[in-house]
């Protein structure tokens, strides 16, 4: 189920899409205004925004996609308009629009674009996203967290805890870790990688009952939900 956001002026234009997609067994919230459609776009959660460009009082939907992606949101936003011109539509995408649908339309038209939307935000969603058991890492924010606590990390700490994480469950070894993380500005035999890999465990797995960070004896590391065979 996805929770869409409809500002649309038009009753009509609105209550025929509202309609289309709780059929579809969506929440729909919908707003027949330019400062309304704002104050929820802006400070609420939505997977997706139907955004007509021609609102009253002069408000262009353009303006409201400038402030939602000047605010640094990026909910996916389909632009409706009757104003069909090839620039137009240039003019809506540029301003941060995902996609833009002409008047008059087809409502299957419609949610086939909504879904593909919505398809592809989750899909970036889970790119940036990574996860190993209770750890959660957001490769865009920097965020870090383990049981819904913030571990804070050094940049070194992150990029490190991301390649460890973006390869779960295999073995690393330090040849591979200089290569991905320190680009091989360090001499093979420095203690560099076992030092900061002692500091990710006293944040990583320190305060927790069970460690995600494990030592292949004879190897290298290896960051996985269970103890590989051969730990130390």
């Amino acid at each position: 189920m996805w929770r869409c956001l409809i500002i649309e002026d038009d009753i009509d234009n609105a209550r025929y899409i509202a309609a289309g997609l709780k059929e579809l067994g969506h929440s729909v919230t919908t707003c027949a205004d330019g400062a309304a459609g704002l104050q929820r776009a802006t400070g609420e959660y939505w997977d997706v925004i139907v955004l007509d460009r021609m609102l009253p009082n002069d408000v262009d939907g353009l303006s409201i996609l400038a402030t939602l992606r000047g605010l640094g949101k990026q909910t996916p936003v389909l632009v409706l308009s009757a104003l069909t011109a090839l620039d137009e539509r240039v003019r809506g995408l540029k301003a941060g629009g995902d996609d833009y649908l002409s008047k008059p339309f087809a409502f299957p038209e419609l949610a086939a674009r909504l879904e593909a939307l919505v398809r592809r935000a989750s899909s970036d969603y889970n790119l940036r996203q990574l996860q190993v058991a209770d750890l959660s890492l957001d490769l865009v924010s920097r965020r870090v967290s383990r049981a819904g606590q913030n571990i804070s990390l050094q940049p070194r700490e992150f990029k490190l805890l991301s390649y460890m994480m973006m390869n779960s469950g295999q073995v690393l070894t330090r040849t591979m870790l200089l290569a991905a993380v320190w680009d091989y500005h360090f001499d093979p035999q420095t203690n560099v990688i076992d030092v900061h890999i002692s500091r990710l465990r006293q944040k990583v797995d320190g305060p927790f009952d069970r460690s995600l960070i494990h030592t292949v004896r004879g190897t290298g590391y290896m960051l996985a939900q269970e103890e590989p065979s051969g730990a130390a």
